[in-house]
């Protein structure tokens, strides 16, 4: 009220207006007797000025509910101003004009009142002259029947003829919202009458009609009492169905609330669901970034193991093909060694065939030799029987000597005595038998000395003989034993060549054999570790599989989940729908007079049908969500799939340019010594 009365007294004051203490002390008493609902200016003289500035401060004004400004004198213009003023009114409710002579621009501010205010209910417009001015009144009854707010209508001595009163069953039929009117003491006359007669026909809200002192016969009035009776069921009826829609719509509340209750708890158990599932999405998410990045990690680790396994299996494949190579090469080295042995075994035997046969040559040279030797003891011992023959010979000619020297001596004593007998005989004859002895002598001597000669060149051709013989002899043993020593050097020197090569050859064999054992064995041990680290792959790769076949039936199992409580959601939806329905049904009797329920109803299915197609879609996105990832995991496993297959590309290079270093290496172009 205090605000009121500032806004008063500034508007006043900005204006140049008097204040009218009456006015204020008005609102003075209506704040104390009122409680600041009703503003009572009855009797006191309202200016222009004043009801301009009341409208001013009434068109924003949220206190008063009533104004009553009976017998104030309002002229043409003061009324105007102070309706236009009302018409963004929000809070009046009640407003008494009554006895002011309102005309025809009083008229059509009320007409704009009445269409722009939303709020009033009653309107007293009684001891007025409205009916004088068709034109006017004419704009009032537009007002009136565009309103949806006014209620109560007090035209009481107003003037109206049968044309204001055809005017005013104009507004009527188009009215709606118009219970009570007040006509009493016009001169509608029996038009008039008629013209309300049609109107009630076609009015279905107006339950009290006074028309006293309109000069309507009483036919017409008792058809529009009994149209009014006709009214006054319909609205005994539609209060009824008010009431009891007021019931409905209580039980209908209560239900709503219920339901709202239910749909509350619905949704809150949907917005715990969906917290759960924003949760279980979250950690679903985390748990899925986390085995996103396990599974990054662990298709690292399976790209390093795959990278390690197509090295481990290339490796393993040259190892492999090594020990293959290794095994062929073993294979040949003992086809060679066989082959070896069987050229040995051959050689030994063409050495031993040989040796035999050198030894057989030596036995024959040796039986030679030795038929040479026994030939030569043959005839060392027949040259020795010659020399003992020669010897014997000799000692017989010495014998032979001694004798005929002993003989000659005795002849010579023989001579010499008969020498001496000659001499004794006869000197002359002795010088000459000395002289013929003496050549005798001497002839003999000769003769002697010539077979002694003779006999020691014998001897002497004899002596050489033996000496050569002995000689031969000597050589020839020198020669044998030269000869079978040079055959036992040369048999040892074969026997100790051949050993020798056996010997190098078998070490050489030896050597390649132990170096291929030791590479077959290094070979080994490389293909059990190869294995080895091929097994452990295998088993990482299946610990992979099985975290990846776990991490399927997991996600499986969200989908699962996910189908599960959309399939809960939708039961719940559908009970929900199918209560609502059975309900519905229950209220279908009443449905037809409660347009405003079906729409509410209806637009509560339409949020439950928003609700389940934002949760339907909030599903798709969540299945488009686990589809994408379920893509993603396909195109990784793709990758997966597409990388094994270049490492198993580049592990047969590997292979195929390891296999030509191999086959390119020293070893490859070896070939056994033959």
């Amino acid at each position: 009220m205090e605000d009121f009365r500032r806004s008063y007294l500034r508007l006043c004051k900005e204006g140049g207006i008097d204040t009218q203490e009456s006015v204020l002390a008005q609102l003075h008493d209506t704040r104390t007797v009122t409680g600041v609902c009703r503003l009572d200016l009855s009797g006191q003289s309202v200016g222009v000025d004043t009801c301009g500035v009341l409208g001013r401060a009434l068109q924003n004004d949220t206190l008063f509910t009533e104004i009553i400004l009976s017998d104030c004198m309002l002229s043409e213009e003061g009324a105007k101003l102070l309706l236009n003023g009302l018409c963004s009114n929000t809070t009046v409710k009640v407003l008494d004009l009554k006895g002011n002579n309102m005309r025809g621009t009083g008229a059509e501010a009320l007409g704009q009142l009445l269409v722009r205010n939303k709020t009033l209910r009653r309107l007293v417009l009684e001891w007025n002259a409205l009916g004088m001015w068709e034109e006017g009144f004419s704009i009032f009854c537009e007002g009136l029947a565009s309103s949806s707010s006014l209620t109560q209508l007090d035209l009481r001595n107003n003037q109206m003829n049968h044309q204001g009163a055809a005017e005013l069953c104009v507004a009527l039929k188009r009215n709606s919202t118009l219970q009570e009117l007040d006509v009493r003491w016009n001169n509608m006359g029996l038009l008039g009458g008629r013209s309300l007669l049609e109107a009630m026909q076609q009015n279905r809200t107006l339950v009290k009609l006074e028309m006293a002192g309109n000069n309507i016969p009483s036919d017409t009035l008792r058809a529009i009492e009994q149209s009014m009776n006709h009214n006054a069921d319909r609205q005994s009826t539609l209060r009824d169905s008010r009431s009891r829609t007021q019931v409905l719509s209580k039980e209908i509340q209560l239900l709503k609330e219920e339901k709202g209750r239910q749909f509350l708890s619905l949704m809150d158990t949907i917005d715990r669901q969906k917290d759960e599932m924003g949760r279980s999405s979250r950690n679903s998410s985390l748990r899925l970034g986390q085995l996103k990045e396990a599974l990054s990690e662990q298709k690292s680790s399976v790209n390093s193991l795959t990278a390690k396994l197509q090295m481990t299996e290339a490796a393993l494949a040259l190892s492999e093909q090594k020990t293959h190579d290794l095994g062929e090469l073993l294979t040949r080295v003992k086809l060679e060694k066989t082959e070896l042995r069987d050229r040995q075994s051959r050689e030994v035997k063409k050495v031993q065939e040989d040796s035999a046969l050198r030894e057989a040559k030596l036995l024959k040279e040796v039986n030679g030799l030795s038929e040479k030797n026994l030939q030569l003891r043959n005839k060392l011992e027949e040259s020795e029987r010659r020399c003992k023959t020669q010897q014997d010979q000799i000692f017989e000619l010495k014998q032979e000597l001694t004798n005929t020297t002993a003989e000659l001596k005795l002849r010579l004593a023989q001579t010499e005595e008969r020498l001496d007998m000659e001499k004794r005989r006869s000197k002359q004859a002795l010088e000459d038998v000395d002289s013929l002895r003496q050549k005798e002598v001497d002839h003999l001597t000769r003769h002697q000395e010539e077979s002694e000669r003779a006999f020691q060149e014998r001897i002497l051709k004899l002596e050489g003989q033996r000496i050569q013989l002995e000689e031969d002899l000597s050589r020839s043993k020198a020669s044998l034993v030269t000869e079978r020593a040079q055959a036992e050097e040369e048999l040892g020197k074969v026997r100790a060549q051949v050993r020798l090569e056996e010997q190098q050859h078998l070490t050489s064999l030896e050597e390649k054999l132990r170096a291929v054992r030791q590479s077959r064995d290094e070979s080994q041990n490389h293909c059990t570790q190869q294995k080895q680290t091929v097994s452990e792959l295998h088993a990482r790769v299946g610990q992979q599989n099985i975290e990846m076949d776990s991490l399927r039936r997991r996600i499986d199992e969200l989908q699962q989940e996910l189908a599960g409580k959309e399939q809960e959601k939708v039961s719940d939806v559908t009970r929900v729908r199918v209560e609502l329905q059975e309900q519905i049904g229950h209220l279908q009797a009443e449905r037809t007079t409660q347009s405003g329920l079906k729409e509410k109803i209806s637009a509560l299915e339409r949020e439950m049908k928003a609700l389940s197609t934002a949760h339907r879609e909030a599903l798709l996105d969540k299945e488009s969500e686990i589809s994408s990832l379920l893509e993603r995991l396909r195109t990784r496993e793709g990758e997966i799939q597409r990388i094994r297959e270049d490492e198993a590309q580049r592990a047969s290079f590997l292979q195929n340019a390891i296999l030509t270093y191999v086959q390119g290496s020293p070893l490859a172009h070896y070939s056994p010594k033959k």
